[in-house]
């Protein structure tokens, strides 16, 4: 899948992470790798001197670290986010 790097898809993909029940702030900070998260409060933290394509690269990248239940996303922002990660969920029926 190509991305298009504009403001339409880096609101798709924070609202994913919204979605998700993290809460995504830009500030800034000496990010080594463009972000930081506070696991215990489920706070993502980039670094707010990111443009549109590094702060969707960035996301993309973190989104694999964090605990994302694809049962809370709505049906069309699974598939965007399986497009972006190539994971799918599977669910076990016990």
């Amino acid at each position: 899948m190509a991305i298009r790097y504009n403001a339409a898809t880096l609101g798709r993909i924070e609202k994913i992470v919204e979605d998700a029940g993290y809460t995504l702030r830009y500030e800034r900070g000496t990010f080594q790798s463009g972000y930081c998260i506070l696991e215990a409060r489920k706070v993502v933290v980039l670094n707010r001197f990111l443009q549109t394509e590094g702060r969707i690269n960035t996301i993309i990248e973190l989104m694999a670290s964090l605990d994302i239940d694809q049962q809370t996303l709505s049906v069309e922002n699974r598939r965007f986010l399986q497009e972006l990660t190539g994971k799918t969920e599977t669910v076990s029926r016990d």
